[in-house]
């Protein structure tokens, strides 16, 4: 089990970014787009509309597995470079505190560890539907996707699903706040104003699906760098070709 003193809870999103150097440092010959913005409408010039879409949803369908065989484990958040959750806004804002004991620490350390648990279930119930829009999300240009950046192929599939990872994931995270009736979490909510288990499972869901989409993200650059341990020869050929 990690020591939860590896986490910095006091980091705000900005400084979020700045600890995930491991992904910038892979996506260094491209630009990660993972959020709203995206520069694959600018890719599409005309290149390559003709190309069959079937090496881009291999692409997207291997980097998804990966990821989320990865972040189906126990402490798959919490161990991985790019996917762990910080200490959700909710818990730092200024006004809502009504006890010291978010005050601590060594017990929003702990917090953060028992959150990053949490996610796992969602990840688990957010796998199968990254899948499955992986295989029916329009591509009107498969090559200008290939040709792309690293994650180009990441960001045109998040784009495709927009909020639903959220949607899905806060029921399932609640159910498993619910269930387990932890002592710290159950603390930490007592100790906010006005907020309850399913704030609380909101909040995790919004940061878990950065999570997600960062590990998608990174699971897609080592693809591109190392198409060959795929052993999927039509993925190769395509990425050799792009």
């Amino acid at each position: 089990m990690a020591s939860w003193g590896m986490g910095d809870n006091s980091q705000d999103m900005d400084a979020d970014w700045s600890r995930r150097g491991v992904l910038m440092g892979l996506l260094a010959t491209g630009v990660m787009m993972l959020p709203a913005c995206s520069a694959i409408g600018s890719m599409g010039g005309g290149t390559g509309r003709s190309a069959s879409a079937d090496p881009v949803r291999r692409l997207m369908r291997t980097s998804s597995e990966k990821a989320f065989a990865w972040l189906g484990q126990p402490e798959g958040f919490w161990t991985s470079p790019v996917a762990r959750i910080p200490l959700p806004v909710l818990f730092g804002r200024p006004g809502r505190t009504t006890s010291g004991v978010l005050k601590s620490k060594a017990f929003r350390d702990k917090l953060q560890y028992q959150l990053n648990l949490y996610a796992t279930p969602g990840a688990r119930v957010a796998g199968p539907l990254v899948l499955n829009t992986a295989q029916s999300v329009p591509i009107p240009d498969p090559a200008a996707v290939l040709q792309g950046g690293n994650t180009a192929a990441t960001t045109l599939l998040r784009r495709a699903m927009g909020p639903a990872l959220v949607n899905a994931m806060i029921p399932e995270i609640e159910r498993a706040m619910r269930e387990a009736q932890d002592t710290t979490l159950n603390q930490a909510i007592a100790a906010l104003k006005g907020v309850t288990v399913q704030d609380t499972a909101h909040a995790l869901a919004l940061d878990a699906d950065n999570g997600i989409w960062y590990e998608i993200g990174a699971a897609e650059a080592n693809i591109r760098q190392n198409p060959a341990e795929t052993n999927d020869a039509v993925l190769i050929g395509a990425l050799k070709q792009g």
